[in-house]
């Protein structure tokens, strides 16, 4: 069940990760739910804004929101209850936090932060509002995206010339370079124990898996070139958007393509992201 999370943030964090307010362009996150007869469309944000990194759970959908005070914004970690059918603001922090991620190891959420000097680092924030947030890894940096295995294990984005996929665990052993040249969209695969990402090599973008039990990479399939997010909807099969609509992908069959959703009628420009479980699908529909 979802707890706020704890409020206190350290004093070396002050003011980290503030911009122009007009620097984000503006975007809606859709909930899009599955019927017996249908599925229904409406937005759980307001069509200003920047609302971006939709987190799909059993209660409620995680994301990341961009909160402006006078002609500077930052970025806030928001939580959408299915119960209420309302937003609420976890962190009201000084400081910059994208990519809720559920922790598996305490009760809270993991997320990239802006620290003071700049640097992006991957902090834990705790739901049990007694407890401060922390920092996970002091020596890893800069991450973009993470995604955690079964264990102890995860893989994160690390940004750079290339971005690099790089896999370690909570012992805080140095990370092993997985693949270059990768792109942002990162997920475990719990059934098949697999962390998928897509990465470019020469005119191609595959979408690809790594296991942690035998630390190799798989290709499954060419991406279109356009395509940099994805979402698994069942142990087989992704989904990803191309403009305003939603198409399927199972990688035992990579060859066969399906159109899944049209959502032309809730967004007319471009779906940027999504992402998927038991019957829910958040979408970001980035504004014209």
């Amino acid at each position: 069940m979802y707890k706020k999370m704890a409020l206190a943030v350290s004093c070396s964090l002050v003011f980290a990760g503030s911009v122009l307010a007009n620097t984000f362009p503006s975007s809606q996150i859709y909930l899009a739910t599955e019927l017996e007869n249908g599925i229904k469309v409406k937005p759980i944000t307001g069509a200003k804004g920047y609302h971006n990194q939709p987190l799909v759970t059993e209660d409620g959908i995680y994301f990341t929101q961009s909160v402006t005070d006078g002609d500077k914004s930052q970025m806030d970690l928001f939580f959408y209850d299915f119960n209420k059918a309302s937003a609420e603001n976890l962190t009201n922090s000084p400081v910059s936090e994208y990519s809720p991620t559920l922790y598996p190891h305490e009760a809270g959420l993991s997320s990239i932060v802006v620290e003071a000097d700049g640097k992006q680092k991957l902090w834990f924030y705790p739901f049990d509002k007694s407890q401060a947030p922390k920092r996970i890894f002091d020596h890893i940096e800069p991450v973009g995206y993470h995604a955690w295995g079964k264990t102890e294990d995860l893989v994160m984005f690390i940004l750079g010339e290339p971005h690099t996929l790089q896999y370690t665990d909570l012992t805080g052993h140095l990370p092993k370079v997985v693949a270059g040249d990768i792109g942002r969209s990162l997920a475990f695969n719990e059934k098949r124990s697999l962390y998928s990402f897509t990465y470019q090599e020469g005119n191609q973008h595959w979408f690809a898996t790594f296991s942690p039990n035998t630390q190799q990479v798989k290709q499954h399939f060419v991406m279109p070139q356009q395509v940099r997010d994805y979402t698994w909807i069942d142990s087989d099969t992704v989904a990803y958007a191309i403009d305003n609509r939603i198409y399927t992908r199972n990688i035992e069959q990579p060859k066969q393509v399906s159109q899944w959703h049209n959502f032309t009628s809730y967004c007319d420009s471009q779906i940027t992201r999504l992402s998927y479980k038991q019957g829910k699908m958040a979408f970001v529909c980035q504004k014209l």
